[in-house]
């Protein structure tokens, strides 16, 4: 009987003690009324006498060594710091299982691809009365050239020329042709793929852009134009 009445008391103890180690220090009054009423029953055991002394006793020492014991939980988060993998983490801030501030969700933007452009070359002058580019055009096609590098060979470009409405019709529709041709044989010989280039026309002074009773104007009809289709 001396065996069981030693035996029962430790496994008692044992077992309020080891639940309260699962808990918070913030836990310590539900370990002391635990080991209150294991106290009591202790006591009990030995007399009824020492029931209340055992809950005294009993609540006392679980209460103590939940809080020394207890796991604590540093920055209010509601993760005991056992777990907390990221402690500190300012108090508000939603966190998930692990203490930690969920991953920011990237977002992509989409990137959306223009179908058609068209680039516009008014400062190509050529020489006078002629299809015949300037050093000056060829710095400006040089850059151009260089943009529809990147676009090849996926990209299918065509090629319009344009003239403002002083000569004939006819005259005009030549010579936007010539100059059609002559940007983009030089954007050719710069590495642009020849197979890129889908159409190359002249459309004289049949689609101006500006009002070619004014010299302002004139100077905006007399163009190429590139079109890139993607």
């Amino acid at each position: 009987m001396s065996i069981v009445r030693t035996a029962i008391p430790l496994v008692l103890l044992t077992s309020v003690l080891t639940g309260c180690a699962g808990l918070q220090k913030t836990d310590w009054p539900k370990c002391a009324a635990v080991g209150g009423v294991s106290g009591a029953a202790l006591g009990a055991i030995e007399s009824s006498s020492w029931a209340g002394w055992g809950a005294l006793l009993g609540g006392g020492l679980a209460a103590g060594y939940c809080w020394s014991h207890g796991d604590g939980d540093e920055d209010g988060d509601g993760v005991p710091d056992s777990r907390d993998k990221c402690p500190g983490t300012p108090r508000g801030v939603q966190v998930d299982a692990n203490g930690c501030p969920p991953e920011p969700v990237a977002v992509v933007e989409e990137v959306v691809v223009q179908k058609e452009e068209v680039i516009v070359i008014r400062d190509v002058h050529f020489e006078f009365d002629s299809a015949r580019l300037t050093a000056s055009d060829k710095e400006r096609l040089n850059t151009i050239a260089t943009r529809l590098k990147q676009e090849a060979p996926s990209a299918r470009l065509s090629v319009s020329g344009h003239t403002d409405s002083v000569g004939s019709d006819s005259y005009n529709q030549k010579l936007s042709e010539r100059r059609a041709h002559s940007v983009t044989d030089y954007l050719v010989d710069n590495g642009v793929p020849r197979s890129s280039f889908v159409s190359v026309v002249g459309a004289g002074e049949t689609q101006p852009v500006a009002d070619n009773a004014t010299a302002e104007g004139r100077a905006m009809n007399r163009r190429t134009e590139i079109k890139i289709q993607r």
